[in-house]
């Protein structure tokens, strides 16, 4: 099966990471994912995408359509966001876009490879 944001079983796949080697953002402090495209011959870095990050520094974290919508439109040909950590509501937007989302601490290639279920 061929799932969104991918070519003949290539999948895209958005990842936060603070140093481009691990899997060690939380989704809300991301200002830039980096996307993969990722299949059984391997994981490719294709692009950098800057966002506003979601996290305004308020407190109490209220929910922000506005922004979770923005960081959507920068990921809405991926087919799955991995980071280290991420609320309950903006997890859920995103997986009624058709993102899926996992939380993962590993070197990103192994910790795609891991949710992709390929070696």
């Amino acid at each position: 099966m061929v799932e969104k944001g991918s070519a003949e079983g290539r999948m895209k796949v958005a990842v936060a990471s603070s140093d481009g080697r691990i899997i060690n953002q939380h989704f809300g402090h991301a200002e830039r994912f980096l996307i993969f495209d990722a299949d059984e011959s391997g994981v490719n870095l294709v692009e950098e995408r800057r966002v506003e990050k979601y996290c305004s520094g308020d407190p109490e974290h209220l929910y922000d359509p506005e922004r979770t919508e923005m960081i959507f439109d920068a990921l809405k040909d991926c087919s799955i966001l991995l980071v280290s950590r991420i609320g309950t509501i903006p997890e859920k937007e995103l997986e009624k876009k058709g993102i899926k989302v996992f939380m993962v601490y590993d070197r990103i290639e192994e910790g795609i490879k891991a949710v992709l279920s390929i070696k």
